[in-house]
């Protein structure tokens, strides 16, 4: 089963930490990525670049509309993903329970990949 694990942060948090801990704390990443592609469990690492950068589309009677920013104001921002197989949620958990961005105020939502038949 495989398993996106969504790394949310406050994005002017993290601007707000010092430099050494934003670098300790992408250190860490590398060894927590380096660790799952060793076990076996990573399929997929992806960093999102800040919600400044982003472009959301809507579509509203029947014409597609463009915002520059994210899709809502929310506290937390989406970061980054990890995509993992795992066999079970537990293990999932476990793994998501050793990203870095939980312990600079972040949160990790674990969600299921439904697979997308292909034609």
């Amino acid at each position: 089963m495989q398993y996106l694990l969504m790394c949310c942060s406050n994005e002017k948090d993290w601007e707000n930490l010092p430099e050494s801990e934003r670098s300790a704390v992408m250190e860490d990443y590398g060894r927590f990525v380096q660790s799952i592609v060793t076990s076996g469990h990573h399929r997929a690492s992806l960093k999102l670049r800040p919600t400044a950068t982003s472009t959301t589309l809507r579509q509203r009677d029947g014409r597609l509309l463009t915002t520059d920013g994210p899709f809502a104001e929310t506290k937390e921002q989406l970061g980054g993903v990890h995509l993992v197989e795992c066999k079970d949620l537990d293990e999932a958990l476990a793994i998501a329970a050793r990203i870095p961005t939980l312990r600079a105020g972040g949160a990790i939502e674990v969600r299921p990949v439904e697979p997308v038949p292909h034609e």
